[in-house]
């Protein structure tokens, strides 16, 4: 696994897939605050929570600037049930060779219920205007996970 990404790093660029099966780019994105955060799986109960509070935050956090992705390696068809059965109204990503999720660090070992496993690691970055990570949150908990990032960037 190479090194974490940390405040200060090069955002690294993509183009995924959306839900709407529309491409996005990061560097599309350039002049504007991105939150990316990555989950283990749509539809199931810790995601569909993380997702559900980050659609209910949106407009405020887009009021302060920052746009949201959430990216997974679920298929777009998966993710467009996900958003339509939940009602959300964030951009959902597909990323299902895990490229992205590797560039971020974000897939590797980690501990599940006391075994090592390889898998998704729950990860929120904020990205700056410019591109480059602002804040790299791993190993985070899907249940309020939303109002600690909200407090840890001053908007509470």
């Amino acid at each position: 696994m190479t090194d974490r990404l940390a405040p200060g790093d090069a955002a690294p660029d993509f183009t995924l897939t959306s839900d709407t099966e529309e491409e996005v780019s990061l560097s599309a994105l350039r002049g504007k605050k991105v939150i990316l955060y990555f989950y283990p799986a749509a539809m199931t109960p810790g995601c569909t929570k993380q997702a559900c509070d980050f659609s209910e935050s949106l407009d405020s956090l887009r009021g302060a600037g920052y746009e949201v992705l959430g990216v997974s390696k679920d298929k777009p068809a998966k993710l467009a049930k996900f958003r339509e059965r939940d009602a959300l109204s964030l951009t959902l990503l597909s990323d299902e060779d895990l490229d992205v999720h590797r560039s971020y660090c974000a897939f590797g070992t980690k501990k599940l219920y006391g075994k090592e496993v390889e898998g998704v690691i729950r990860s929120t970055f904020v990205i700056d205007e410019d591109g480059t990570v602002e804040l790299a949150q791993y190993n985070v908990k899907a249940t309020g996970h939303v109002a600690k990032l909200r407090r840890d960037l001053g908007l509470d």
